[in-house]
């Protein structure tokens, strides 16, 4: 009998049905929703930059002897928001994916922005950040994608500036002229006691 004659033994075993598993697990702990607050609920984003951030200063290896140097603080959109209720305005830099704040600080007129060393895309200024959970003189150099991006977010920081500036005088902002012409219309209005009997 050769091996193409050998009868080929067919397979009579059956497999076994899968079963389904009705197992069912409760969870040890049971968590509730939480809401969360980020701080900005009662803000509103006036103006934001895509924007790679940089600190110059210590770092941990060299705390107290005085070497400074730049370090990347993040990238992420640096952004200008305004109060809804009292108008003041600040900076704050979220780093990306993780969303932890790497800038936090008043929109201060007496912050200067410089160009940082020739650059055409990037500034550099001083202020006192709270981004640590602690006020902290800190400076700041921002780099953007390009120096058009660059020039736009100058403009609209030294713009709003100068609104912070005459908020913190005690000055209005600038009225529209459907509402000045709304408040003369009510002038012109009588009452009982501007009618002379």
């Amino acid at each position: 009998m050769s091996a193409e004659e050998t009868p080929k033994k067919e397979n009579t075993e059956e497999t076994p049905a899968e079963e389904e598993s009705t197992a069912t697990f409760e969870p040890v702990v049971k968590l509730e929703d939480v809401d969360v607050s980020n701080g900005e609920e009662d803000e509103e984003v006036v103006v934001g930059y895509r924007s790679k951030l940089f600190v110059y200063g210590e770092t941990l290896l060299n705390k107290g002897t005085g070497n400074k140097t730049w370090r990347e603080r993040g990238i992420g959109e640096i952004r200008i928001l305004r109060h809804r209720e009292h108008q003041r305005l600040r900076i704050l830099m979220r780093q990306e994916k993780t969303m932890k704040v790497i800038a936090n600080h008043a929109l201060d007129p007496r912050i200067h922005l410089e160009s940082n060393a020739g650059s055409d895309r990037s500034w550099v200024w001083t202020a006192f950040d709270y981004a640590d959970g602690e006020l902290a003189e800190t400076v700041f150099a921002v780099r953007f994608v390009n120096s058009e991006v660059a020039q736009q977010f100058k403009e609209k920081f030294e713009e709003l500036q100068k609104e912070m500036e005459s908020l913190m005088a005690g000055e209005d902002k600038p009225a529209d002229k459907a509402v000045d012409e709304l408040t003369e219309e009510v002038r012109k209005f009588k009452t009982k006691d501007d009618v002379e009997v």
